[in-house]
């Protein structure tokens, strides 16, 4: 495993650090997919039946669209998320996978997001690109700081995905950094694994050990989410 050096903040005209974080996040991502085949692109990531290109495109849609957009997409779908997400990833699609890699770049430094929290939009951006990574075997995994920022928002808040449920009744202790959150049987292991196993990622259970590990996977959202 590839861990990048680094803390929150590295992009200093950004006032925001948890904003600096994201676009950090984006860059290292865009640099890990420059190289990739046509079969690479094709590859299922983690999220859903979506392909890595299409995990890409739904990232840069997310980066698109701000709260009225946004409202206006749901309520275009009458409330079904699934066919807004759908909808607002095939409008970031571009005719080849340079395309779509293109178009996520220019909105690296973005700061459009629909309604919500920063910190659920920097966990949107890293939980997504480990879905993309761990397929292709690329082992870059965030900063520390970075990942105990969002398992640390995690563990407080179920938003786009149901995080502090699935880790609800648990201890959960990184082996990599400080994160700890939660009392009842114990689950430990990268910090890294734990922000993906609250976002609902089994494969990264893997990686975990203790007597809690088997009430995690129980308590996983079934199916796994897309967002």
């Amino acid at each position: 495993m590839s861990v990048r050096s680094g803390t929150i903040g590295p992009m200093p005209r950004n006032r925001d650090p948890l904003w600096s974080a994201v676009h950090a996040e984006r860059a290292a991502l865009a640099d890990d997919l420059s190289a990739l085949t046509p079969e690479q692109w094709k590859q299922p990531s983690l999220c859903g039946q979506w392909s890595v290109e299409e995990v890409l495109a739904h990232l840069t849609a997310a980066a698109s669209i701000g709260p009225a957009r946004w409202f206006a997409s749901v309520i275009g779908a009458r409330f079904d998320f699934d066919r807004h997400n759908a909808r607002r990833l095939a409008d970031q699609l571009g005719a080849t996978p340079e395309e779509t890699l293109a178009r996520f770049r220019r909105v690296r430094t973005s700061t459009t997001a629909p309604l919500g929290p920063t910190a659920a939009w920097l966990g949107e951006v890293v939980v997504h690109a480990q879905d993309i990574r761990r397929p292709l075997g690329i082992t870059t995994v965030p900063p520390s700081s970075t990942l105990t920022e969002v398992a640390r928002f995690y563990a407080r808040k179920d938003f786009a995905v149901p995080s502090r449920t699935t880790a609800d009744g648990l201890r959960l202790e990184a082996t990599d950094g400080p994160f700890t959150s939660g009392t009842g049987p114990l689950a430990t292991g990268p910090t890294v694994a734990l922000v993906m196993a609250m976002a609902g990622r089994a494969a990264y259970c893997d990686d975990l050990t203790g007597p809690g590990l088997a009430t995690l996977r129980e308590q996983l959202p079934h199916p796994s989410p897309r967002a």
